[in-house]
Order: structure tokens, then C-alpha cells, then sequence
């Protein structure tokens, strides 16, 4: 019986449909988390730039390691810039959302200042790079794992509450040892937080691949990775870091 030709032609050209498809998604996802990165690593890297420029102006030390509202200001001022993104995103701009970001990663450096005033430049060149190459590591985990790590994510939040219980406890009882170890339990905390939200990034891709919040998400992704990076850092730092 001869082939139908009709149905034999058919077949390459919806495989060829197909496969066309799964390319443009491919690339897309791939441009999405490049993105994503872009955003992250630049913020890291302004956030390092302001945090060097006030420490090194002298005006750190003086405004920081004293008491006075410019002091609570500036530490105060990320979260507010994070809860201004997390709860006004459907009413703002791409562009807005890019002007918070980049004002909570400027506000960040003026705060992350303190800390070339505590710790030698050594330690904190050291732990800057074990995070990136852990960081790296986990992400890339994350990004091609097949586990779902759903409910990973849902324990390492709740552990990350628990740890800032430990954390206000500890500013009463001003504990070194306690210090440490909530170090230790963060640095494990965020780097599962790395892999959990980098590949709930990547899910999110198919929700709003094509939209016109694909550039907010992705601001928002950035966000997410950056606090994995920033809190995995200074964990590090406070466990293994050199004090002046």
C-alpha cells in the first residue's frame, strides 16, 4: 500500500513547526536569564563601588558608627525600596522598577559601608569570591536540575524567619558564639536559596514569555538573586572574615 503523500509531508513540516518553536523558546529563556544576571551582577557591582567610595571618604565611620536618624536612614532605606518593588510592580513602569533597583543597589553600598570599618580588605576580597564561585555553582544547579525544589524553597524561607528571630534575640544578648552560628546556618540557608529561586525564575519565564512584564519580572528576578548574593556574602564574611 503506497503512502499517503499528503500525511507523509505533513509530518516533517509539524516536527519542523515544532522544533522551530522549541528554539525561539530556548533562545528566549536563555536571553530572559541573561538578563536576569546582567541586572544582578551589575547590581553587586555598583553596590561594591558606593559601599568602597563612602568608606574611603571618611564620612562612613563618622555617620554609621555613631547614633542619629541619617544612620537609621540609610539602613532602613533598601528594605523600603524592596517593598516598594515587591508591592507596587503592577503599578509602575519597567522604567520605575529600573530606577528602584538601582536606588536600593546605591543604598545598599552606603550601608554595606560598615563593613570595610570592621574587616580587613583581605578577608572580605576572599569571601567576595567564594560567594561568586558558590554562588556560580548553585545557580547553575538550580538552572538545570530536574527536581522540583518547591518545597525546599518553602523550608529555607521559613528557616530564614526563624534565623532573624535569632539574629534581634542576639542583639540583647550580644552573644559572639551565637554570632557564628547563626552565620553558618545562613550561609546554608541562602545558598539553597540561590538554586531555589534560580530555578523559580526560570519557571517564571513561561508565565510572562511574550508579556509586557517580561522586563519587570526580570528586574524582580535580579532582585531575588542579588539578596541571595548579598546575604550569602556577608554570612561568609561574618563566619570566616579577619577583623581589623
Amino acid at each position: 500500500m503506497a503512502a499517503d503523500p499528503f500525511t507523509w509531508s505533513a509530518g516533517p513540516r509539524r516536527a519542523a513547526g515544532v522544533d522551530a518553536r522549541d528554539v525561539a523558546f530556548d533562545a528566549g529563556l536563555r536571553s530572559y536569564m541573561l538578563s536576569v544576571y546582567n541586572y544582578m551582577a551589575a547590581g553587586v557591582l555598583w553596590t561594591g563601588i558606593v559601599a568602597w567610595l563612602f568608606a574611603s571618604s571618611g564620612h562612613a565611620a563618622t555617620i554609621l558608627g555613631g547614633p542619629g536618624i541619617l544612620k537609621w536612614l540609610i539602613i532602613l532605606a533598601p528594605l523600603g525600596f524592596v517593598m516598594a518593588l515587591s508591592f507596587g510592580l503592577h503599578r509602575i513602569s519597567t522604567g520605575t522598577a529600573q530606577l528602584l533597583y538601582w536606588l536600593f543597589a546605591t543604598t545598599m553600598g552606603l550601608s554595606m559601608a560598615s563593613i570595610f570599618l570592621v574587616f580587613t580588605g583581605e578577608s572580605i576580597a576572599q569571601a567576595f569570591f567564594a560567594t561568586a564561585a558558590g554562588f556560580l555553582g548553585l545557580s547553575l544547579y538550580g538552572y538545570t536540575t530536574k527536581r522540583d525544589l518547591s518545597a525546599l524553597g518553602t523550608f529555607l524561607i521559613m528557616g530564614v524567619i526563624g534565623l532573624l528571630v535569632a539574629m534581634i534575640i542576639n542583639l540583647f544578648m550580644q552573644s559572639n558564639t551565637m554570632i557564628l552560628v547563626i552565620s553558618f546556618i545562613g550561609v546554608l540557608l541562602f545558598a539553597g536559596l540561590t538554586a531555589y529561586d534560580t530555578q523559580r525564575i526560570k519557571s517564571l519565564y513561561f508565565q510572562v514569555a511574550g508579556s509586557d512584564v517580561m522586563g519587570k519580572s526580570a528586574i524582580m528576578g535580579a532582585l531575588s538573586l542579588y539578596l541571595d548574593f548579598i546575604n550569602l556574602f556577608t554570612f561568609l564574611l561574618h563566619f570566616m572574615g579577619r577583623r581589623e
